[in-house]
């Protein structure tokens, strides 16, 4: 959703870049851009026309004038700032002292209510709690029966003894819910309400009602993300009308300019707490402010990849494939790699976990074209081989790859390519578990700049040509022994490393691109 705004100002901070101090004009050209790129993502003008006065504010103090690296204290700032829009800190779930939890949902039709009363049923499921789904939406054709369909697919329980297509009195059952979930022993409710294609008198009324029956632990507005403004303007409208504690942003997937998430908290001064951002139920989770501006920003967002993996591999199952690991390359199967790969399709699509790491915002075209039934392919190839084949790949020669090919449904150079990716993987796959670190980065350890790029350093260094003068290289070697004896003298008495001199600290060559 906020691909837009991240490449414009991606574009606005690369121009910062290499500036030893920022002047006013940067300053102003700046704060111009990023005007330009939030109205663009269709945020609130007074949100836009705030945000920009205290990024210029912050800009012009000695914050950036004094800073060492004036473009990044800039980033910086504006990111401060963007998690301020976004509502600051992690709003959290309140819970009844004495259960049955009430959580009402809120919104128009369309903004996908049902749905996420399901998701966050699921949620809280998950979260060793067990919730009921209330139909109260009697009025839209099927909402019920839809209802009951989502709860079956979460595994959470329903309430629904009314038909819905408007047979039935919606407060009526919201009231007798709570009796119902204490009886069941359910400790939230969950109370699904109908909505309008606009606000309307009746719908306020009832949705007043229907909260003064069951007096809701929380009452969260339901907003379709990709509405733009008229989310804003809803939003408003809900708060003065019915009030509500808190946001949830469905659809969040979808192409829309995002800027009725920019613009919701700091306009309602209510929080956005969830975000929907897939069809799937578990496509679901709590709002971050500081992890989202993370997003719009490309630095990634690290800690939800990692709150992710810790809920699909358990610790055992980790340590004991590290283990395996490191007893060496051959320890590790055909067999296991299927394994891990069904782990990471558990965590959710490819395309959103690579969105998460850092620096993915410059690929994102290639992220976005990822096939993500390649997985699956490489599924079907695995369990086509035989047990031995997945033990030792080695044996299979060109016939074995014809038999697997033919069973997996793909062509023979697909079996040909997955062994050699499978190959080159559990090399990776043991160095890192050896602490050998991650290969292709010079410098490092394992990482295509290690012992072997230092064999040839010190070979290049033994050959050096010395002058071909007499006179001119016995002065040469006898300026390198003095250079030699005084650091000796410096250090050897006092148990210090002999001196050093600035020539010792010269990054090597590899390192210079780095330095920009």
């Amino acid at each position: 959703m906020f691909d837009t705004l991240s490449d414009r100002l991606a574009a606005t901070f690369k121009s910062l870049r290499g500036k030893g101090r920022l002047s006013e004009a940067d300053i102003d050209a700046t704060a111009r851009e990023i005007r330009i790129a939030l109205l663009e993502a269709d945020v609130a003008l007074s949100v836009v026309r705030a945000f920009i006065v205290r990024i210029k504010e912050r800009a012009a103090g000695s914050e950036v004038s004094q800073a060492l690296n004036p473009a990044q204290q800039v980033i910086k700032i504006v990111n401060e700032e963007l998690v301020g829009i976004l509502g600051g800190e992690t709003r959290r779930l309140r819970f009844s002292k004495n259960p049955p939890t009430v959580i009402m949902l809120a919104g128009l039709q369309g903004a996908g209510k049902t749905t996420l009363a399901g998701k966050l049923g699921l949620w809280l499921k998950g979260q060793g709690h067990s919730p009921i789904l209330v139909a109260c939406d009697l009025q839209r054709p099927n909402a019920v029966n839809q209802l009951s369909v989502v709860a079956e697919r979460a595994g959470v329980a329903v309430y629904a003894p009314e038909p819905g297509n408007g047979v039935g009195d919606p407060v009526k059952v919201a009231k007798d819910s709570i009796e119902y979930a204490k009886n069941k022993q359910h400790d939230i409710v969950i109370v699904d309400t109908a909505g309008r294609l606009g606000i309307d008198e009746e719908l306020m009324r009832q949705a007043a009602d229907i909260r003064d029956a069951v007096s809701p632990d929380e009452i969260l507005f339901v907003v379709d993300a990709m509405i733009g403004q008229d989310a804003v303007n809803t939003a408003e409208a809900f708060r003065d009308g019915v009030g509500f504690d808190g946001v949830v942003l469905s659809k969040l997937d979808g192409d829309a300019r995002g800027g009725a998430a920019l613009s919701i908290a700091e306009v309602t001064g209510r929080q956005i707490m969830f975000a929907s951002n897939g069809e799937k139920l578990d496509d679901f989770d709590a709002f971050h402010p500081d992890r989202m501006a993370s997003r719009i920003l490309g630095m990634g967002d690290m800690l939800s990849l990692i709150e992710r993996a810790e809920q699909t591999f358990s610790q055992q199952e980790a340590e004991a494939m590290a283990a395996k690991l490191a007893k060496g390359p051959k320890e590790f199967t055909l067999d296991d790699f299927l394994s891990q790969m069904e782990q990471v399709r558990k965590m959710g699509s490819i395309s959103k976990l690579l969105g998460m790491m850092p620096g993915m915002g410059q690929i994102k075209d290639q992220i976005n074209n990822i096939d993500e039934r390649d997985v699956d392919r490489t599924a079907a190839i695995i369990k086509s081989m035989t047990p031995a084949e997945r033990q030792d790949p080695t044996i299979i020669n060109g016939s074995r790859r014809a038999r697997v090919a033919k069973g997996s449904g793909v062509e023979v150079s697909a079996v040909k390519n997955l062994v050699e990716r499978f190959f080159d993987a559990r090399k990776m796959m043991s160095k890192m578990a050896q602490g050998g670190g991650m290969p292709g980065m010079p410098g490092i350890p394992g990482m295509g700049g290690g012992p072997g790029r230092q064999k040839k350093q010190v070979k290049q260094a033994k050959g050096k040509r010395k002058s071909g003068n007499p006179m001119k290289r016995k002065a040469e070697e006898q300026a390198e022994a003095e250079r030699r004896e005084q650091a000796a003298q410096a250090g050897g008495a006092a148990g210090q490393p002999p001196a050093q001199t600035p020539q010792d600290f010269a990054l090597p060559d590899e390192f210079k691109k780095f330095m920009g």
